[in-house]
């Protein structure tokens, strides 16, 4: 539903240019099980429901692919089968993702043809190796990726994009040491002598910006949990090092960022504009942000929601 709130923003803002900063693929496979009476079930966050009839199943799919994950039908043998394989499961996620992506890639070819307006696509930490190959083996006119890549997006604007993260608890496909981060940035933006007219597009916002504030999490506990002070959630900074670093020695236009969901905001750093603008995908709202630019300015900026 968002990713068809999002296309739907080029004509709605009459934008030039769209922007989807990963994670794209979906967090959890769900199953739909049926049982050998004919009676099907689903267990969602930990709920167990039985579905009552063909109306009530077209709804549990919808609610399903409403939270960003994908579904499967299978009978209690097919469950039993691939219950504990986890390279199974993930092949099966893998399948799934594919499917959604060559969707979302057809509907940007027939939503944004008309505008001429081009969506740049990169992955997050959340997004495997796989899925970035699949994108970049289907880009289009419309639909590109542009993960590591340094890109020009009209006359006088760049474009430097980096979809990984720092180290994370949660152990994602795409998170790397600092160090690691540094050295990409570098190779992203060796040969740039003009930083006025560059946009840094990096997933993972940069440290203690006040766009990396999340609760802090007891890493002893499997999984982590959150740590409490008075009944109190306990935040902390998680972003990069090395992305701060980089946007102060730089000092590029603007710098695009996400990560941390909750963490919607604006922040400067010297000259540099920092937006994240947060993310609702599974309450099916689209959080988004309309940054105007200029010749080495920029002239406004907007965050949006619906």
């Amino acid at each position: 539903m968002t990713y068809r709130k999002l296309l739907s923003a080029a004509n709605a803002y009459e934008t030039n240019i769209l922007i989807m900063g990963g994670d794209i693929i979906g967090k959890l496979l769900i199953p739909i099980i049926s049982s050998p009476d004919g009676r099907r079930r689903v267990t969602l966050h930990g709920q167990l429901k039985w579905i009552e009839d063909e109306n009530d199943l077209n709804a549990t799919i919808e609610n399903i692919e409403l939270l960003g994950f994908y579904y499967i039908s299978m009978t209690e043998e097919e469950f039993k089968a691939v219950q504990g394989d986890q390279q199974q499961i993930e092949a099966l996620v893998s399948e799934k993702a594919n499917v959604r992506l060559a969707d979302w890639i057809r509907l940007a070819d027939e939503r944004l043809q008309d505008c001429g307006v081009k969506l740049y696509v990169t992955g997050g930490n959340d997004d495997p190796v796989e899925t970035l190959e699949f994108l970049e083996n289907h880009h289009t006119d419309h639909f590109l990726t542009c993960e590591e890549q340094t890109i020009q997006l009209d006359e006088i604007h760049t474009m430097v994009s980096l979809g990984i993260s720092n180290l994370t608890p949660w152990d994602t496909p795409r998170e790397y040491p600092e160090e690691v981060i540094a050295e990409k940035i570098e190779k992203l933006v060796e040969g740039i002598e003009d930083f006025k007219n560059v946009i840094f597009n990096f997933h993972i916002p940069p440290y203690n910006s006040g766009l990396d504030s999340c609760p802090e999490l007891d890493t002893s506990k499997d999984p982590p949990e959150p740590i409490l002070k008075g009944g109190q959630q306990v935040f902390k900074p998680v972003g990069s090092h090395s992305v701060l670093a980089a946007i102060e020695k730089y000092q590029p236009l603007l710098v695009l960022c996400g990560h941390i969901h909750e963490a919607r905001g604006t922040a400067q750093i010297g000259r540099t504009l920092v937006v994240n603008p947060g993310s609702e995908y599974g309450e099916g709202v689209l959080k988004g942000a309309i940054v105007n630019l200029g010749d080495g300015e920029v002239m406004s900026w907007q965050m949006t929601s619906g």
